[in-house]
Formats: structure tokens, C-alpha cells, sequence
């Protein structure tokens, strides 16, 4: 009897036809189902670090680094620091994102994760292009806090055709190109995040060096949002973040160290934007350009409204 019980070898497949699904070829899309196996992943400590550290650099510090350095070293008709650092933001960060998906224990729908990076590369080089030009306006004497056809040095140009060009240019840089930056951008994250989750309470804990990068990240999601001007989204995806909690919740499910990371983080930065309301609702002229039910002023617009006047009087003294 046992000699009868020998198992049978797999029958060979016919040439030129599809192999079959299964375990034996993890590699096809949804032949098997990491949640199925509830495998877990530790703290992506390099990948979160890289992420925020390059955020701040390349996106928060581009416009800095324009400012600061001297305007002999990058002149007006070239491109300037802020646009080189611009271009490397442009490369890195869907770098950082294919390899934050690579790490999801999760099977995630690959081929909406490859139209989102590239969506989001074409709309953060729309928006490098527009940026550059409404950031070296700047030093002529455009001012954010201003829609387009009320700057000084808009409203007289002559032909006033020149000026629906310049709004066209704000539109590109405001509208289109963060609408195709950031919307796959938080989609990315919001794939990555349906895989953040353990059965392992013991796991559902996140190490001391999240703790620590949990301050810059957040910060840098308060800028992104408000200086994006791209609250609806943001919310949207905060909302769709704990309703998936809270269905995961139902069955058995908690966050792992990765999704406890992004989803505080998230929660804080919320909580930074609702100060940053707070403290510039009674500012008249901020009122002004951001009329309307959602009143988020740009960090850049309150620089220019206020800040740039009071360096400029200390140079003066």
C-alpha cells in the first residue's frame, strides 16, 4: 500500500500556454495573498528617515536656498538652487515610495501604484517649471499674499494679454501641477497603509526612533498641505485612513509600527493646521486671497505679507 501511495509528478504543461497559478509562481499578480499569511514588517527606519530628511531639504528648503544664496551665482535667466534641488525631489522621492511599496507585506494593485509615480513625476515637473518662474518674480517684486492681476508688477504690463499668461503660468504651477503631484502622492501612501496591519497586538508598538522622527514628518505635512493649499485631499485621505482602522478593527486587526507612524503622523499635522487657522483668522489681508469656507493661508504668503517687510527694515537700520 505504500508503495502505491507515491505522489505523482506535476503533468507538463503544454508548450506556449500560461503557467499555472499558485504558490509554486508567487511572482504573478494575485496569485497569493500576503494578508492571507498575516506577515508583518519591522519599522522602516532608513526609509522613513531618507523620506522626511529629503522632504525638508529638497521640497521646504528649494525656496530657501533661492533666498539665501547669492543671486550672482544663479542669475534670474538660469536655473536657480531651488530648481536643482527641485529636480532631485523629482527623482528621489518615487524612488522612496516604489521601494516604501517594495517593503508592504501586502499584495498591492502594481499596475495603480505605476500610474500613480507616474502621474505624480509629470505634475512635479509641471510644477518645477511654474514654481521656478513665481519664485524668482520674488526678487522684482511680486508678492504672494496677491492674486496675479492685483501684484503691482502684474497689472501694468502692456499688452494686457501678457497678464492671462502669467495667470496661465499660476494655474500650472497651483492648481494642475500640485492636483498631479499630490494626488497620486497620498494615494501611494494611502496603498501602502492598507498593508499596515497586524493580528500581533505585541506589534502594534512603534520603537523610540519613530517617536523622534514622528515631530519632523508631521511638521513637514503641515507645510505640504498648507502651502499646497490641498486640505480636501488631505482630510479625504485622513478619513479613509480610520475608517480602514476602524474596519480592521472588526476583524481582529491593529496597525503595525508603520502604520501607527503615518497615521500619528497624519493626526498631528492635522492638529498643527487647525493651530496655523487659529492664529491667522483675524489677518485681513490673508482673508482676502483665500476667501471661501477653507481658510488655509500659504506659509510663503504670509513670508512675503510679513516677514520680508520686517527683513527689510533691518537691513535698512
Amino acid at each position: 500500500m505504500q508503495g502505491s501511495a507515491r505522489r505523482r509528478p506535476f503533468p507538463a504543461a503544454a508548450p506556449g500556454s500560461p503557467p499555472p497559478a499558485g504558490p509554486l509562481y508567487p511572482g504573478r499578480h494575485g496569485a497569493v495573498k500576503a494578508e492571507d499569511t498575516f506577515k508583518t514588517s519591522p519599522f522602516h527606519l532608513d526609509l522613513w528617515f531618507y523620506f522626511t530628511l529629503q522632504n525638508w531639504v529638497l521640497d521646504f528648503g528649494r525656496p530657501i536656498a533661492m533666498i539665501i544664496l547669492p543671486l550672482e551665482w544663479f542669475p534670474l535667466n538660469k536655473p536657480s538652487a531651488g530648481d536643482y534641488f527641485h529636480m532631485a525631489y523629482n527623482v528621489i522621492t518615487p524612488f522612496l515610495l516604489l521601494k516604501l511599496i517594495e517593503r508592504s507585506p501586502k499584495t498591492l494593485p502594481r499596475s495603480m501604484v505605476y500610474v500613480s509615480i507616474i502621474t505624480f513625476v509629470m505634475g512635479a515637473s509641471i510644477h518645477l517649471v511654474g514654481d521656478s518662474v513665481n519664485h524668482r518674480l520674488i526678487f522684482s517684486g511680486y508678492q504672494h499674499h496677491l492674486s496675479v492681476r492685483e501684484n503691482p508688477i502684474i497689472r501694468n504690463l502692456k499688452p494686457e494679454t501678457l497678464i492671462d499668461s502669467f495667470e496661465l503660468l499660476y494655474y500650472y504651477d497651483e492648481y494642475l501641477g500640485h492636483s498631479m503631484w499630490y494626488i497620486p502622492f497620498f494615494l501611494i501612501l494611502f496603498i501602502y497603509f492598507t498593508g499596515c496591519f497586524t493580528p500581533v497586538a505585541e506589534q502594534s508598538r512603534m520603537p523610540v526612533a519613530a517617536l523622534l522622527l514622528m515631530g519632523p514628518s508631521s511638521l513637514y505635512y503641515w507645510y505640504l498641505v498648507t502651502e499646497g493649499q490641498i486640505f480636501i485631499l488631505y482630510i479625504f485621505t485622513f478619513f479613509a485612513m480610520m475608517a480602514l482602522v476602524m474596519h480592521q478593527k472588526r476583524k481582529g486587526l491593529v496597525l503595525d509600527s508603520n502604520g501607527l507612524f503615518l497615521f500619528y503622523s497624519f493626526i498631528i499635522a492635522l492638529l498643527l493646521i487647525a493651530g496655523w487657522v487659529v492664529w491667522l483668522w483675524n489677518d485681513k489681508i490673508l482673508r482676502k486671497k483665500y476667501p471661501g469656507v477653507i481658510y488655509i493661508p500659504e506659509p510663503w504668503a504670509f513670508y512675503t505679507l510679513h516677514m520680508s517687510n520686517l527683513h527689510a527694515a533691518k537691513e535698512s537700520l
